[in-house]
């Protein structure tokens, strides 16, 4: 899906760009353009940035209890 009009960026490209090291809308205007003519696309970018980097992060390690004996 389209996400930047004006550049046409995609979401995809925007997860691939997150997945890369991207962490912040100033990058990924640096990198892809996005959010750098109307601005219409700024908040469904960062979203999409978000929610990649969310799925990215590890999981919470588990405490597990000792087995009683």
């Amino acid at each position: 899906m389209y996400v930047c009009i004006c550049h046409a960026i995609t979401d995809k490209q925007i997860r691939h760009a997150a997945q890369a090291g991207v962490r912040d809308l100033w990058q990924l205007q640096r990198e892809l353009g996005v959010a750098s003519s109307c601005g219409s696309c700024k908040e469904q970018a960062v979203t999409i940035l978000n929610e990649t980097h969310a799925k990215q992060a590890p999981a919470q390690p588990t405490i597990s209890r000792p087995h009683a004996a």
